[in-house]
């Protein structure tokens, strides 16, 4: 039996805002290593700003911002502050899915595409390899679904998809989907493994159609507002779109301009315009603050310190692999000791790590570097080794300053 928060919960008319606790709260000697650490971490990186969580057996213990939310106008950042998480949005959308799933709304098996599948509409039945029919939601949550990005990643191609298709831009998702399956698949379906947010991109419009909702508009109303978390949304592609507390996005020196993806013939940023957050979705496009991140992270951690959302079998499906080699769904790599999210794109960086002794942390920036993916290792040793020198956990927990938090609690339902 674990408890679990329900799928009904409707946030009040005048919405409240996410935690909002301030890095004040975490100035406590425990964790000046960790701080040593940290600091030395983004001068070395030259990380404009960073927000760490860690929680200690279902208790939030520490949450402190680093470095600025805005350089020019010398905003610090505090741990409510949004960023960009790029692929931790696949770990969002896989509890989406896996909500469908304990409602008994579609089955991890159920074909995605062909008449019988899920995305049967019209414009979808028009596919050029057959073996799309054999597609199902799990090949799609683990990286099976028979793509890889031999040509290129799909969700970063639109002026060639545009192209194709004889459409002018912006692209939307569906000019994606239908530009993919004009063309034969890389590999048999399940046969393979390999990294996908075309696929993640695809689960969002299957849960956009299973539940009858804007993909959003689920995730916020099944997953997200039970939590008490209100602010994590679908980010802004422009600067001019930024949310209310998210942070200002940077990029390394002598970086280079790239095509505004509306069409406008602007060169921008990557950070700014390169690329289509909204379409990036559910593979990528998510805003969060690292306590939200937290609270999500041990929403679904399998333990019983804090209430998960999902049942024990839901998580044991999603932390174990059908095959070796094989992706966890929605996690990037389940290890001996650990289960690990992360999130790369121009601008940001993004980890979540859940341990089995009970400690967890969420790193998020909001600057870009060269080494891409590779920051997250980076990221993980320093965290590894100054969480070492904490002899001493805190008693308290900073998520009981949490009001949202609290009334959330007040709604769950046993799952038997």
């Amino acid at each position: 039996m674990s408890d679990s928060f329900g799928s009904d919960f409707t946030p009040p008319n005048n919405k409240p805002t996410s935690f909002r606790l301030s890095s004040f709260y975490s100035d406590n000697e425990e964790f000046s290593y960790l701080e040593k650490q940290v600091n030395r971490f983004i001068r070395r990186e030259h990380i404009v700003g960073a927000s760490v969580a860690v929680a200690k057996d279902g208790e939030l213990v520490y949450a402190k911002g680093f470095g600025y939310a805005d350089k020019d106008a010398h905003d610090m950042v505090e741990p409510y502050n949004l960023f960009r998480v790029a692929s931790v949005s696949k770990l969002v959308t896989a509890i989406g899915v896996m909500k469908l799933y304990e409602s008994g709304q579609l089955t991890l098996d159920d074909k995605v595409f062909g008449p019988d599948g899920i995305l049967n509409d019209s414009i979808y039945l028009d596919y050029k390899d057959k073996r799309v029919e054999d597609i199902t939601v799990r090949h799609l949550m683990e990286h099976s679904g028979g793509w890889t990005t031999r040509w290129g990643d799909q969700m970063f191609m639109p002026t060639i998809i545009a192209r194709k298709l004889h459409k002018s831009l912006p692209i939307n998702e569906s000019d994606i989907i239908r530009f993919v399956l004009d063309k034969r698949l890389h590999f048999t379906p399940g046969q393979s493994s390999y990294y996908s947010n075309l696929g993640f991109m695809i689960l969002g419009q299957v849960i956009s159609k299973v539940s009858g909702i804007e993909y959003e508009k689920y995730i916020q109303t099944n997953v997200l507002y039970p939590l008490g978390i209100y602010d994590m949304k679908i980010g802004g592609s422009h600067r001019n779109e930024r949310a209310e507390a998210e942070v200002i996005y940077y990029e390394p020196e002598l970086t280079f301009y790239v095509d505004d993806y509306t069409g406008t013939g602007e060169q921008v940023l990557r950070t700014y315009g390169g690329n289509d957050m909204h379409t990036l979705g559910a593979a990528g496009g998510w805003i969060a603050s690292s306590t939200d991140l937290m609270k999500l992270m041990l929403s679904v951690d399998g333990f019983n310190t804090f209430p998960d959302m999902l049942n024990k079998e839901s998580v044991e499906i999603m932390t174990t692999p059908t095959r070796p080699g094989y992706s966890p769904l929605g996690w990037r790599r389940i290890k001996s000791n650990a289960w690990v999210r992360t999130g790369t794109l121009a601008g940001t960086s993004a980890l979540m790590v859940r341990r089995d002794d009970g400690i967890s942390y969420v790193f998020v920036t909001n600057t870009g570097n060269w080494k891409g993916p590779a920051l997250a290792s980076d990221i993980t040793r320093i965290m590894e080794r100054g969480l070492t020198k904490v002899d001493e956990w805190p008693g308290y927990n900073l998520f009981d300053m949490d009001q949202t938090l609290a009334s959330s609690r007040k709604r769950p339902q046993v799952i038997y």
